[in-house]
């Protein structure tokens, strides 16, 4: 997820790009390596989607 800069239209956007396309088609063990901190899988980062939505980013 990418920094909105507090715009919740945009990060609303950006979140569901990001469950459309990749959560919702990619199975848990793909690998994603995000621009900062270590490398991850969907699989564990799946569990805080909810988590994502309500802090609004």
């Amino acid at each position: 997820m990418g920094n909105t800069r507090g715009d919740a239209a945009a990060f609303t956007s950006l979140l569901r790009d990001v469950e459309e396309r990749l959560f919702d088609v990619l199975p848990d063990d793909t690998w994603v390596y995000p621009g900062h901190g270590a490398d991850t899988t969907l699989g564990a980062e799946r569990p805080h989607l909810t988590e994502w939505r309500e802090r609004g980013w």
